[in-house]
């Protein structure tokens, strides 16, 4: 087949206007198209008072070698990738030394479906629950303010991605499409097909419980299992290599293949493998808070007339900022028609994110505007960054009132450095609720200075970005791992074999489908290290 790049048309487009295009624009008989699979459909914002649709598409005509030779110029007209996924390994009959994998989320995920597929009928360990006792815990503390530790946003089957706005793109270079095995695996699992061809792909956290279950479901199929509840406190190495692992249940499993996938929020664990001497190094991450919109001024000021198109749904937004005082302040998981989110996991500390149903229907637009940070503003080592972490969430909880409340502040106010005494227009929407104040103490100066001097900036791009009663809340702290558990070009960890640090907990990730990227790359390290001769 041969993939046609560069195809526009207008929104409301009849269904056969495609085909039509696609036989214009190369010229062919109507015979000659045999058919034709849609890759991708995007729209350019950028000018909104005359959007269109730009499609690539996949095509089969009668006689390919012919257009290919009459049409060598087009730069839009290019053989068709093989984009299948291929399976570099099977385990062989009799197989026995079954792999580990810590963490149930998005790269552990597929790092186990991977290594199911392949017959090596991994082992799975969550420290959190399945996702539906999860999602019950989880509502606990949004609605009843109470945490519990081990059962929340960040832990439990599904992993972050579960209560997040279930992105599913990324910029991540892909040469062996690993993302295409991801987004194909999720459709079998029970996601729309249109996650397969739109732009931004995304699935919603509903949708997203029903699909972790049938994943759950097909590993368990193939010989794997799944441990729910069964934090790992311990990690055995013998001279240099792995061994096992142990719970805080008190069992040991015996096995030469870990993977790491645990996710940038496992804390204890980070410690207890520094304490081990696995190597890491702390790493940059970013600080902010989550601001909220009315979602009909995103819409207005990024689709123009063309605002709440049926097609174009919730629109959206990426921004960056380059402050005077050095610092790169950027837009951060962007969520249209979502929520505010409580997403601690330790007492004590309050931590937001961003959530969107599939259907990103709320009132509110929210993303994070954080702040990049790098380890000279936290020395110390690979913890470090955990310790800055904790400082900021527990600061955060003392400005929100000591009970899992936010602190916020509307924008007009902190923009000209004065509490907030009352909301305006906007609603926010965090749950437990959002205590207004001051949040000039939330974060370091530094980082108030260059968000203060972005808003009105992003409010260039985004007309209405600075609304006087738009609402920022505190804090946003767990944008990825402040440090990373450095691998090899096999994997595994630099000075403990058959350790293999995955997804963004370990530093390699950042998001639902790249982290499922790495948890296939990682798998496929397993399994060619577990066939290698002896």
């Amino acid at each position: 087949m041969l993939r046609l790049s560069e195809l526009r048309l207008p929104l409301d487009h009849p269904a056969d206007a495609l085909p039509a295009a696609i036989i214009r624009r190369l010229g062919i008989a109507p015979a000659d198209l045999l058919r034709f699979d849609v890759f991708k459909r995007s729209y350019d914002a950028r000018k909104n008072q005359s959007l269109s649709f730009i499609y690539i598409v996949d095509i089969a005509v009668r006689d390919e070698a012919a257009l290919c030779a009459r049409l060598a110029s087009d730069p839009h007209l290019r053989p068709t990738p093989d984009m299948a996924y291929h399976f570099v390994a099977k385990a062989p009959d009799g197989f026995g030394n079954r792999p580990v994998v810590i963490g149930f989320g998005p790269c552990g995920i597929f790092a186990a479906l991977v290594l199911a597929q392949m017959g090596f009928r991994p082992i799975v360990l969550e420290r959190g629950k399945a996702v539906r006792e999860r999602t019950q815990d989880t509502w606990g503390l949004w609605r009843k303010n109470n945490l519990n530790p081990e059962s929340n946003v960040q832990f439990g089957e599904g992993g972050a991605g579960t209560f997040s706005d279930g992105k599913l793109y990324s910029q991540i270079k892909d040469p062996k499409h690993f993302g295409r095995k991801v987004l194909t695996e999720f459709v079998k699992a029970g996601a729309p097909e249109e996650i397969l061809y739109v732009s931004k792909p995304h699935i919603g956290t509903f949708r997203l419980v029903g699909m972790v279950e049938n994943m759950r479901a097909e590993i368990i199929e193939l010989g794997g299992e799944i441990r729910f509840q069964q934090r790992v406190t311990d990690i055995v190495i013998e001279d240099g290599q792995v061994r096992g692992v142990k719970t805080a249940t008190g069992d040991e499993i015996r096995t030469d293949h870990v993977v790491l996938a645990l996710g940038h929020s496992a804390r204890d664990t980070f410690e207890m493998l520094h304490a081990k001497g696995v190597f890491m190094e702390a790493k940059p991450f970013s600080v902010g808070f989550r601001i909220e919109h009315p979602q009909s001024l995103i819409d207005k000021a990024r689709l123009g007339p063309h605002a709440g198109h049926p097609l174009l749904g919730a629109a959206d937004y990426k921004l960056v900022h380059h402050a005077s005082n050095g610092r790169a302040v950027y837009s951060f998981c962007m969520c249209p028609g979502g929520t505010v989110v409580a997403a601690t996991s330790e007492p004590n500390r309050v931590v937001t994110n961003g959530m969107s149903q599939y259907s990103r229907n709320e009132r509110n637009a929210n993303a994070g505007i954080v702040v990049g940070i790098t380890p000279d503003d936290y020395p110390g080592g690979p913890l470090a960054g955990i310790e800055f972490q904790r400082q900021l969430e527990s600061r955060a909880f003392t400005l929100g009132g000591g009970n899992y409340e936010a602190p916020g502040q509307l924008v007009g106010d902190f923009l000209q450095s004065r509490p907030s005494t009352k909301l305006g227009s906007v609603e926010p929407s965090y749950k437990p609720g959002v205590h207004l104040g001051d949040l000039s103490t939330a974060l370091p100066d530094y980082a108030i200075a260059a968000i203060r001097e972005a808003i009105p900036a992003f409010d260039r791009q985004i007309r209405g970005f600075n609304l006087y009663d738009a609402v920022l809340t505190g804090v946003e702290t767990r944008t990825s791992s402040p440090l990373r558990i450095t691998r090899d070009e096999t994997c595994q960890s630099l000075n403990v074999k058959g350790l293999f640090p995955a997804g963004e907990g370990a530093g390699y990730a950042g998001g639902i489908l790249s982290a499922g990227v790495d948890g296939i790359r990682v798998a496929e390290a397993v399994a060619l290290d577990l066939v290698k001769p002896a």
